[in-house]
């Protein structure tokens, strides 16, 4: 069977220019890969582009870009766009996804059900982030793990595994943390920018949500309710409630948290954060929705006490929560 980093490492070997790209409302991991991506095409010479509908969210404006992310598409892509993170070709924003016909997209990324939309498709789904795929790419690349390729890499592995906290986390993971700092990276002063992000306004919002909490099924699902007229009383968008939900699971009795956010009058975004054989993944797929077995997530359309109380139910059903 042909190996698909392989495949990508040829790629970059021998393309010249290359656009890099993730999924919208980016978190750690889109934004670190991402830069990760861009500091490994600099240091062998190729041109490159950094793309974000989103652009770079204020919670991350210490990571050493190598190019500024732009929030708007060249008139012309190159032969080879590299997409990260995208669980589903929709996540990588409507204007790229109607111009990927003038592209070929390398899809990298580890999500479960993520359909092979790219020309060329690398997807481990037993990988804790794409951080570490694209660790494993610059290495078959030659290219050491050091510098800020090596920050950019531990922003989006230490994010999306919690800090080596979820079950996600591999040995492969935590020796590849310990290689960087072998090559010397501060992680006492990297943490600390990654985690001294908070403003008053993201206190208020979340001292909000949290005053929303409602338990169900006897305590073993919470589920936390975000709408646009919170946003709007403390000054915060969407970008302030990255992690919000992790907070929530950490009750005793939880075995499923969610978090509903309004995106518009009755359309909102579900969250699904779970432990252990608890598949919250198989939930969100029957509303559309993808991800990852203890985290996932989805759109509905409908009110909000129904669309609570339709995913409740499917949740206490699926799970067969007492």
């Amino acid at each position: 069977m042909p190996n698909p980093m392989r495949r990508v490492s040829d790629i970059i070997r021998e393309g010249d220019d290359f656009l890099v790209a993730a999924h919208f409302n980016p978190d750690g991991d889109a934004i670190g890969s991402t830069c990760a991506m861009g500091h490994i095409l600099a240091r062998l010479g190729k041109r490159f582009a950094l793309y974000n509908p989103s652009g770079l969210p204020e919670t991350y404006n210490f990571v050493p870009l190598p190019a500024p992310i732009m929030t708007t598409l060249p008139d012309t892509l190159p032969l080879w766009t590299i997409v990260l993170d995208c669980g589903a070709a929709e996540r990588m924003g409507h204007d790229l996804l109607a111009r990927t016909g003038e592209t070929r997209v390398v899809n990298i990324d580890h999500h479960l059900g993520n359909g092979d939309y790219g020309s060329v498709n690398w997807v481990a789904v037993d990988q804790p982030a794409v951080g570490t795929m694209v660790a494993l790419l610059a290495k078959d690349l030659g290219l050491s793990l050091d510098g800020p390729l090596a920050e950019c890499i531990y922003l989006a592995v230490s994010t999306d595994t919690g800090f080596f906290t979820y079950g996600s986390t591999t040995p492969e993971s935590l020796e590849l943390t310990a290689e960087m700092l072998r090559a010397g990276l501060d992680l006492a002063n990297l943490n600390m920018r990654i985690n001294k992000q908070w403003t008053e306004e993201r206190l208020r919002l979340w001292t909000e949500v949290m005053g929303s909490v409602t338990l169900f099924a006897d305590k073993q699902v919470a589920v936390g309710t975000i709408t646009r007229a919170m946003f709007e009383r403390t000054g915060t968008d969407s970008q302030d409630t990255e992690n919000l939900i992790n907070t929530i699971r950490r009750l005793k009795s939880v075995r499923v948290a969610m978090v509903l956010r309004e995106e518009a009058p009755d359309t909102y975004k579900f969250s699904l954060r779970s432990y252990g054989d608890d598949n919250v993944q198989a939930i969100a797929a029957l509303f559309g929705g993808g991800g990852h077995k203890n985290a996932a997530g989805g759109s509905i359309n409908a009110p909000l006490d129904e669309a609570r109380d339709k995913l409740v139910r499917t949740i206490t059903q699926s799970l067969e929560l007492a």
